[in-house]
């Protein structure tokens, strides 16, 4: 055995449950007598998975969330271009796979997973939603594309909300809360700052573009709750949960804050467990370079405090992107697992990025980084893991196995069919319109005028509701509907914001 050998095969000789990502490569030769893994218990310690475009990254994940799901681990994923959802049908033994996979000392065997469907508009999966005044001021400017400026307004009208329990679900529920500050209530808003019209016009225009394209049926109820992408199925399997982007690529925003959203709900709902086997679920957050872009030193600060938080929680993240230099230093320092598919430095900018990829990788007298990084194939990629004691392992050149489930889209019919017989399905698809801000305010101001309060005229219909007590009515008007939370849930006398302006200690 060469010193090569030796090296890899002591660094990477894991005596506890592993993901397993591939084989050693070098100077062109395969080593399927060394493989190459990841430990499950440093799952929560974070990861990278980058690399140019077409170089297998999404290949990578699909293979990393096979193997969790085997290990009755849950996983979130982002299909991009639509063909993860070949996860729910068995591969196809091609012979180049075939080959592929014997190279590397392994037989193919084609297998299906567990899959739920999601989407944030509701046309290609399971509706998911959150409530705006659980988004929080911070997310929610980050999604409308607002200034510094005018973000301090929304945060100044969720604090006006929060302390007349003035539940926000819902774009109308936000809009008629402006409309009323702007005029009727425009003394009560003095002791919080000052609302200029311009201001309020931006705010409202700027939620009439996102609800014109369709991504306003995210807001409202009923809210996604994260108990459900912690299942398994009846073998045991986690499952995978694939949020479709298809019909939101032209809103890469409301992607990345929905992420940074679920992953602030983990964070304070979840129980601290320190460091386990195996993470409750881990998350793969593809086009990361989109939370990033244009983002104040506020959330970028948000999000290194979750990255370096939520890990006690048992929740493991891995960010897809195509360079380190995408990823802000302070969350990237936080990453302790780092595959690196093949960098194409044909311009100056690539060359920086090459430089930079290669900075986060140890020294190798087996390597030399940089170029290995430019000559990697398809399906190739250099990986550095935590070992089961948190240490950093030798940088080794890797050949990734090929996934097990199919690398292609299925076709709609049964895309549909999977998702009608979702129970996830049955739970969200039909949504719940409850008294909020909006029949506040409009009881408010018809009792200060002295007539009768006009019918709400939601959009939605509400189901009819019989008489209510003064009691009922007092609970219903303030703590059970406080916030905008489903009915059922605790609350607490007083509104806390935390991370990102979410809502926390409920």
């Amino acid at each position: 055995m060469t010193d090569f050998e030796q090296t890899i095969a002591t660094t990477y000789k894991f005596d506890v449950p592993s993901v397993e990502i591939g084989v050693a490569i070098r100077e062109g030769k395969i080593f399927p007598n060394l493989p190459i893994k990841i430990p499950l218990s440093v799952l929560n310690r974070h990861g990278l998975i980058a690399g140019s475009t077409g170089t297998g990254k999404t290949r990578t994940l699909q293979l990393m969330a096979e193997s969790l799901s085997r290990q009755g681990v849950p996983t979130f994923l982002a299909d991009v271009k639509g063909d993860l959802a070949g996860m729910s049908a068995p591969g196809a033994g091609t012979p180049k796979i075939t080959e592929r996979a014997a190279s590397m000392g392994r037989t193919f065997t084609p297998e299906a997973f567990p899959v739920e469907f999601l989407s944030l508009t509701g046309t290609h999966g399971t509706q998911v939603r959150a409530t705006i005044s659980s988004f929080g001021p911070i997310l929610l400017g980050k999604v409308l594309d607002l200034t510094e400026a005018q973000q301090s307004v929304l945060a100044m009208v969720f604090k006006y909300c929060d302390d007349q329990r003035l539940p926000l679900l819902d774009f109308q529920d936000l809009r008629d809360v402006l409309g009323y500050l702007s005029d009727e209530g425009k003394a009560e808003l003095k002791e919080y700052g000052v609302m200029s019209p311009q201001t309020v016009g931006v705010l409202v225009r700027k939620m009439v573009e996102l609800e014109q394209q369709g991504a306003a049926a995210f807001f409202g109820e009923p809210e996604l709750d994260i108990n459900d992408l912690l299942r398994t199925d009846a073998n045991g399997r986690g499952v995978v949960h694939i949020l479709s982007l298809a019909d939101v690529q032209d809103k890469p925003r409301l992607y990345s804050t929905f992420l940074m959203w679920l992953l602030g709900q983990f964070y304070y709902t979840l129980p601290e467990i320190g460091d386990p086997e195996k993470p409750k679920l881990v998350f793969f957050f593809d086009e990361a370079h989109q939370l990033f872009d244009d983002a104040s030193s506020a959330l970028v600060e948000h999000i290194e405090q979750v990255a370096r938080l939520i890990r006690s929680k048992g929740i493991g993240v891995f960010f897809i992107t195509q360079t380190p230099k995408d990823i802000g230093e302070d969350v990237l320092a936080q990453l302790g697992n780092r595959i690196q598919h093949a960098v194409r430095a044909f311009t100056p900018q690539d060359a920086k990025n090459l430089r930079a990829a290669a900075s986060t990788f140890p020294k190798s007298e087996f390597y030399s980084i940089d170029k290995t990084l430019t000559s990697l194939g398809i399906g190739e990629a250099l990986v550095t893991v935590l070992n089961p004691k948190g240490v950093p392992t030798e940088s080794s050149a890797v050949q990734i196995l090929p996934p097990s489930s199919s690398m292609t889209s299925i076709d709609e019919s049964a895309y549909s069919r999977m998702v009608s017989a979702s129970s996830l399905n049955r739970k969200y698809a039909t949504a719940v319109d409850r008294e909020s801000a909006h029949e506040i305010l409009a009881q408010k101001i018809a009792s200060s005028a002295g007539e009768e309060a006009p019918q709400p005229a939601k959009t939605r219909a509400k189901p009819a509701r019989k008489e209510k007590t003064v009691l009922e009515q007092v609970f219903n008007n303030t703590v059970t509907r406080q916030m905008g939370r489903q009915a059922a849930r605790t609350v607490t006398t007083q509104v806390i914001r935390g991370i990102f302006g979410l809502l926390k200690g409920r």
